[in-house]
């Protein structure tokens, strides 16, 4: 029983230390490399990026190859529009050049991302101005930090007549969106923000407090 039990004492530190020393020459290699900087993406971690690494060696004409040629072209091509600060590859972007888009709407997001999601709907016609964050003075980022004061030249140099707000209903969303209609008080624009309220679909008992309020605050007539 001792001997065994030595044994397996003796067997569990080889394996261990072979464990290491596996580790440690990944750690060194092209391949740990591409899996760190994969696992910096969001929502990304280390054994998915392995398992994304693993897939892309697999595939490398299929795949990792022209992903890397597309990767490459687009970080020479892609650039932010000079007008509304989204991402294309021209300034001003395909969108403030659009004739057939109303210019006298302007819509202040928060992200490219959101800006995406509003042009997935096919709803909306207007123009865009994209914040490139919110306002938050634990993370120490100000008006100056963000794209309003380019936001007041616009609404004052363009025939805009409605600016509508579009952030999300975060603490530091709503803190944005009251400065930036104090910054727009004196200008001759209408200013409105998205309705919020009971999402389609959804059961009453499942709603929190604010999102309730917020609904029966912004009711309307039937």
């Amino acid at each position: 029983m001792y001997e065994y039990r030595v044994h397996s004492l003796v067997k569990y530190s080889m394996m261990t230390h072979h464990n290491k020393c596996f580790k440690i020459k990944m750690l060194g290699s092209d391949f740990e490399h591409i899996v760190k900087l994969l696992s910096r993406l969001p929502g990304v971690g280390t054994r998915s990026a392995r398992r994304m690494m693993l897939y892309l060696l697999n595939h490398k004409d299929q795949l990792m190859l022209p992903l890397s040629d597309t990767l490459k072209q687009a970080a020479d091509t892609i650039t932010q529009c000079d007008e509304c600060h989204t991402l294309d590859t021209q300034s001003p972007c395909a969108i403030c050049q659009d004739f057939s888009r109303d210019k006298h709407l302007i819509c202040i997001v928060e992200s490219v991302a959101d800006l995406w999601a509003l042009e997935r709907t096919g709803s909306y016609k207007g123009l865009y101005h994209v914040l490139g964050g919110t306002l938050s003075a634990l993370d120490g980022i100000g008006p100056d930090d963000l794209n309003i004061p380019h936001l007041k030249q616009r609404v004052q140099s363009a025939p805009v007549q409605e600016v509508i707000i579009a952030l999300n209903a975060t603490i530091d969303g709503q803190t944005t969106a009251h400065y930036i209609m104090d910054v727009l008080e004196n200008c001759d624009v209408k200013i409105t923000r998205l309705a919020r309220g009971v999402p389609i679909g959804s059961a009453l008992d499942y709603l929190d407090d604010n999102t309730l309020i917020t609904a029966l605050n912004a009711r309307s007539g039937a």
